[in-house]
């Protein structure tokens, strides 16, 4: 259940579960509450994937799963997604009742196309509800008013009411509390104006953003977080429009929690002259013609050339790697090449490897061989008959598939959220690639996927927390429903 922003809706969901409970002669064993999570995607809704993980697991003590009705499973965009779930429990010899919709879910054909245009339905309220709040943010960007984030370097946050009147500066980590209130931008302390401009007049003078670092830094100055200035941070100052007043928003976009997307341009929302300039006009725009002019000049061959000297140097790429650097930003890379996974192929660069983390690297290598015991033991215990190829690590299970075990590292971004890469062997090609994903901490399995290899059409995968039904259908919680891979039941011979 979730509270779908009404005050009393979990306890509603409750009287009526309970109600339902007591009139089918059942007594609730355990509740499982998702309160205030959003039902796009499994990711974050802990209480349902417990649920679900009790019951495939055999933890569950109870026969029956009674939920409020159709969309609190979740309101995916695929209603395959919910059916999913549904499902999985049916499988496991747990019943699925509904207690606030009008049918019985008895399993024929009228309750099965109900509840597939309900799914429909529900994934269809989100999206009509992302395009209408996506519709009032941009109407709110267009008015002047920031749409979160840190002011930056020279600006601060102004709380103000819904007359426009200014109540109180906003300081780092405060939010307003009351719907009718707006946050605007507004000019900084004086000194950290005098810096911004220093640096634009500077870097308009011939400076490069690494001399002006380094001599921000030796003079004790820090940047809005507290930290050191770099080639990067800079550089940021020097392009970003809120510095001439502009409230730009939607650079990227991460619409119904589906995929990230870097937004063009022309699909940015903005209002001009929003906010009171503290960079001159003139000033910001001859700034901007020598950024463009630093990749306008090169040619593509001589900016990968120097993407391939920063590679070498370096030993890896990244954003912030090549935009503290001297010399073409990663967005011009970005611009040029179509995307930086593009530039970084055409230079040798495969960003699976993460140089920083060797010591997790190492670490996870040792684990490796304990897992593979693990797996072995288990299946064995299972009944199947397991031959390890130590040369490649391959399992010949029942003499009938062939599994190769991966290890996944956890990489958590700047934003909070998790990713995987996962490098599945195109060369010895096993039939199942079994990917043991580590938490973030790297130091604990978080779960597993179980990859067929006829449905893997791409060398690398890049996981997430949520990746749709057509990856995260193959996500186990336990090695439980592997090891049942390898299951024999004997068959006995009656003679007549």
């Amino acid at each position: 259940m979730s509270t779908d922003h009404q005050q009393y809706s979990t306890e509603n969901q409750s009287a009526a579960i309970r109600s339902y409970a007591e009139a089918r002669g059942f007594a609730i064993k355990a509740t499982y509450a998702d309160e205030g999570k959003s039902g796009l995607n499994i990711g974050g809704r802990a209480a349902l994937q417990r649920l679900i993980s009790d019951i495939e697991t055999g933890h569950a003590d109870f026969e029956a799963v009674i939920v409020y009705d159709v969309s609190r499973f979740g309101r995916f965009q695929d209603p395959d997604e919910a059916a999913s779930y549904e499902l999985r429990c049916r499988r496991a010899g747990v019943a699925v009742h509904y207690c606030a919709e009008q049918f019985e879910n008895d399993g024929t054909i009228g309750s099965s196309i109900i509840k597939t245009v309900k799914r429909a339905m529900a994934g269809e309220y989100s999206r009509e509800l992302s395009v209408k709040v996506f519709a009032g943010q941009a109407h709110l960007i267009r008015l002047g008013y920031r749409q979160g984030g840190p002011p930056g370097f020279g600006l601060r946050r102004l709380l103000v009411d819904q007359e426009g009147l200014p109540k109180a500066e906003l300081s780092r980590g405060e939010h307003k509390s009351i719907a009718t209130d707006r946050v605007v931008l507004t000019p900084g302390p004086s000194d950290e104006i005098a810096i911004v401009l220093e640096v634009y007049r500077r870097f308009v003078a011939g400076e490069g953003e690494p001399q002006i670092a380094d001599d921000l830094n030796k003079r004790g100055i820090v940047t809005d977080l507290g930290r050191a200035w770099t080639r990067g941070t800079i550089h940021q100052l020097l392009i970003n429009e809120k510095y001439r007043g502009h409230n730009v928003w939607a650079r990227t976009s991460f619409k119904l929690k589906q995929r990230h997307t870097t937004n063009t341009p022309g699909e940015w929302i903005r209002a001009d002259d929003a906010f009171q300039a503290i960079v001159p006009l003139e000033l910001f725009t001859e700034s901007q013609k020598i950024i463009a002019a630093r990749s306008d000049r090169l040619s593509d061959d001589a900016m990968l050339e120097r993407l391939r000297a920063i590679f070498s140097t370096a030993g890896r790429l990244s954003g912030l790697i090549i935009d503290e650097e001297d010399g073409p930003s990663s967005g011009s890379y970005r611009s040029r090449f179509g995307s930086l996974l593009r530039a970084y192929a055409l230079v040798g660069f495969a960003p699976s490897h993460d140089y920083r983390y060797l010591e997790i690297n190492r670490r996870l290598r040792a684990l490796h061989p304990d897992q593979l015991t693990t797996i072995v033991e288990g299946l064995r215990d299972a009944g199947g008959t397991v031959t390890h190829d130590p040369a490649t690590d391959i399992l010949h299970i029942n003499q009938e598939f062939r599994a190769s075990v991966t290890i996944s590292r956890c990489l958590p971004t700047a934003a909070g959220t998790l990713r995987w890469k996962v490098r599945l062997d195109s060369a010895l090609c096993p039939d199942v690639t079994l990917v043991v994903r580590m938490g973030p901490e790297n130091t604990a399995v978080l779960d597993y996927y179980l990859l067929p290899r006829f449905d893997m059409r791409e060398a690398m995968l890049r996981l997430a927390e949520c990746n749709g039904l057509s990856l995260d259908a193959y996500r186990i919680d336990t090695l439980a429903p592997f090891f049942q891979m390898a299951a024999r039941n004997t068959r006995w011979k009656i003679a007549a």
